[in-house]
């Protein structure tokens, strides 16, 4: 197989199917502190975003997705891990009384990410999505 031609440097964005956006947009913003923002895309369509540091998701709409998409969109598909600054056993804290159902046996885990070892707490969100929060140790 030939060497590639050019290597990635970082991840952008990267795209979650819902059934609702006001949903995701409350449990994102609500749970993780991300920001929404609208904008327009290309063709003057309305777009929604969830921005973290220099990072986003793109929101689409179930049986509305915005062109191209992959290949096999479906809510509650995906498996995100996000970093925090704030001490995972506050988050894990504040989950629990916000009402929020922990994972892995409402506990603080030990897990391995792409840097390091990490202290991790796991949830769903509203579509079912697997959502892990984690400090580096």
């Amino acid at each position: 197989m030939p060497p590639p031609v050019f290597s990635v440097k970082a991840l952008d964005h990267v795209v979650l199917t819902v059934r609702s956006i006001p949903a995701a947009v409350a449990f994102y913003t609500n749970r993780l502190g991300m920001k929404h923002e609208t904008f327009v895309s290309g063709v003057g369509e309305e777009r929604h975003a969830l921005k973290f540091g220099a990072q986003k998701i793109n929101l689409h709409l179930s049986g509305a997705e915005f062109e191209p998409k992959a290949a096999k969109v479906q809510p509650g598909s995906a498996d995100l891990c996000f970093i925090t600054e704030h001490r995972i056993d506050d988050v894990l804290s504040g989950w629990k009384e916000a009402g929020i159902e922990v994972l892995e046996g409402s506990k603080v885990v030990e897990r391995t990410g792409a840097v390091g070892k990490l202290r991790s707490v796991y949830c769903r969100d509203p579509d079912g999505n697997l959502i892990e929060v984690s400090n580096y140790v």
